[in-house]
C-alpha cells in the first residue's frame, strides 16, 4: 500500500511509519515536526512568525484583518508540494487540525487530500471537538479541564483546547467527519468519548518502536558502583525526571507533580534527585531522562500518552494515566506497569515516598512496563492493526 501520514504528535506517526515500512509499505510523512519537539518528517513544514517582532506583526495583522500569516505560510508550503500528496491508498490525519492552522485552510488542505486519494482516515489523538466537548460537559471523573472547573486558571489559559468548542472548529469537525472513511482512537482518553459514533473503528494502541528504545535495568543507570554492589542493582538515590511543556502546564497536571516533588525533596533530600526540564526538543528530552528511575508524565488522563509509553519501554517507572478503564482493558493490576497519577498532591507524594522507601518495587514495575509495551504496543504489530482497520473500512 501507498500511505500518506499528515501531521505529528509525540512521534506517533513516525513510529507507525517505521512499522508500516517494515511490513513493506510505501509511506510519506508530512508535518510541522510537532513544533519545538522537532520530530523528523519527509516533508517538513516550517511554522513561521512565532517569536519576536514577527509575532507582534502577526498578532497585529490578525487583529486588524483577521488574517493568520502563519497559517498562510504553512498553506503555501503545503501546496508547493501538492503533487506529492496525490495517488495514495490511505491518507491519515493525526488530528482534526493536523497542521495546527486556521480551520478554513485546514479544510482546503483536507479537500485536496480527499479529492486525490482513495481513503481518508482520522486519528483521535490530542484534543479535538469530540474529546473536548465530552470533558467540558463533565462526563469524566476528572479531565484536562479540572483546573478550570476548580478556578485555578482562567478560560484564557485554556484557549488552546477550548478553541475546539468554537463554531469554526465545530464546523471543521463536521466537515471532516462527512469525508472520512473512519476514525481511530489512540488511547482510552479518546476511546471513551467516541463510543457509539458511527464512524468509529475502535482503539488501536500507540505504536512504539522498541528496537530504538533499549531497556535499561536500574543497575545500568547513573548510580555509584558501591551502591550497586551493596543493593544488587537497586539504586541508593532515586532520580526523578519531570518534563514540563509550559503551554500545557495545567492541562498535564504539572502543578500537582511540582507540589508533590517539593514535599518529597524536603523530607528526603539525600535519597532523591530531581531533573526538571521545560520546552526542549525531543532528542534532548530523551537524553535528559535516560539517567532517571521515575518519570512524571501527566496527571489528568485515563491512559498513557506517547511520552509515557516510550519511557516505559526504556524501563522507567512512569506516573501517568492508568485508570480502572485501562486496567480492565489490558487485564492489569494497580501499579503493575505504571503508577496511576491522580490530581491529589498527598496521593502523589505517598506513591513517590513508597517507591523511595521500597526501591525494590522499582525493578519489578520497570520490568513489567517493558514487557507490557512489547506485548501491546510493538510498532510492527500495531501497524498490522492499522492496515486491517483501513482495509475493512
Amino acid at each position: 500500500m501507498k500511505i500518506l501520514l499528515v501531521g505529528e504528535y509525540s512521534r506517533l506517526h513516525n513510529s507507525l511509519k517505521e512499522g508500516l515500512q517494515a511490513l513493506g509499505h510505501e509511506v510519506l510523512l508530512v508535518s510541522t515536526g510537532d513544533d519545538f519537539k522537532d520530530f523528523p518528517s519527509d516533508i517538513l513544514l516550517k511554522r513561521k512568525y512565532e517569536t519576536g517582532l514577527s509575532k507582534k506583526v502577526k498578532v497585529a495583522l490578525f487583529k486588524l484583518f483577521k488574517v493568520d500569516i502563519t497559517s498562510l505560510s504553512l498553506k503555501n508550503q503545503f501546496f508547493k508540494h501538492k503533487d506529492s500528496f496525490k495517488g495514495f491508498d490511505v491518507v491519515q490525519l493525526i488530528n482534526e487540525s493536523p497542521l495546527g492552522i486556521s480551520p478554513k485552510i485546514e479544510k482546503e488542505i483536507i479537500s485536496l487530500l480527499k479529492a486525490n486519494n482513495k481513503k481518508l482516515f482520522l486519528l483521535s489523538c490530542g484534543t479535538d471537538h469530540t474529546s473536548v466537548k465530552y470533558a467540558y460537559e463533565k462526563r469524566l471523573r476528572y479531565s484536562i479541564f479540572t483546573p478550570l472547573f476548580e478556578a485555578k486558571v482562567s478560560e484564557k489559559d485554556f484557549a488552546p483546547p477550548l478553541k475546539y468548542l468554537k463554531p469554526e472548529y465545530k464546523n471543521l469537525h463536521d466537515f471532516i467527519f462527512k469525508r472520512i472513511d473512519g476514525v481511530i482512537a489512540s488511547d482510552m482518553d479518546y476511546d471513551i468519548p467516541l463510543s457509539g459514533n458511527k464512524k468509529y473503528l475502535g482503539l488501536i494502541p500507540n505504536p512504539v518502536n522498541t528496537e530504538k528504545l533499549k531497556f535499561k535495568s536500574f543497575s545500568s543507570t547513573h548510580v555509584p558502583p558501591e551502591a550497586l554492589a551493596k543493593a544488587q542493582g537497586i539504586p541508593e538515590k532515586i532520580i526523578i525526571f519531570h518534563g514540563i511543556n509550559r503551554v500545557n502546564y495545567f492541562k498535564k497536571g504539572n502543578d500537582y507533580f511540582e507540589a508533590a516533588l517539593e514535599k518529597l525533596q524536603r523530607k528526603y533530600p539525600s535519597k532523591v534527585e530531581v531533573i526538571s526540564v521545560e520546552n526542549i526538543p525531543y532528542a534532548e528530552y530523551i537524553e535528559k531522562y535516560n539517567s532517571s528511575h521515575i518519570l512524571l508524565d501527566q496527571v489528568l488522563s485515563y491512559d498513557q500518552g506517547y511520552n509515557a509509553l516510550e519511557a516505559m519501554a526504556k524501563g522507567k517507572v512512569v506516573f501517568t494515566g492508568a485508570e480502572k478503564e485501562f486496567l480492565d482493558r489490558y487485564t492489569l493490576q494497580e501499579d503493575e506497569v505504571c503508577i496511576n497519577a491522580l490530581p491529589d498532591v498527598d496521593y502523589l507524594f505517598n506513591k513517590l515516598e513508597d517507591l523511595v522507601l521500597n526501591p525494590a518495587k522499582l525493578t519489578s514495575i520497570s520490568s513489567n512496563a517493558r514487557q507490557f509495551i512489547e506485548r501491546k504496543h510493538d510498532y510492527i504489530s500495531v501497524a498490522k492493526k492499522y492496515l486491517e482497520a483501513w482495509k475493512e473500512a
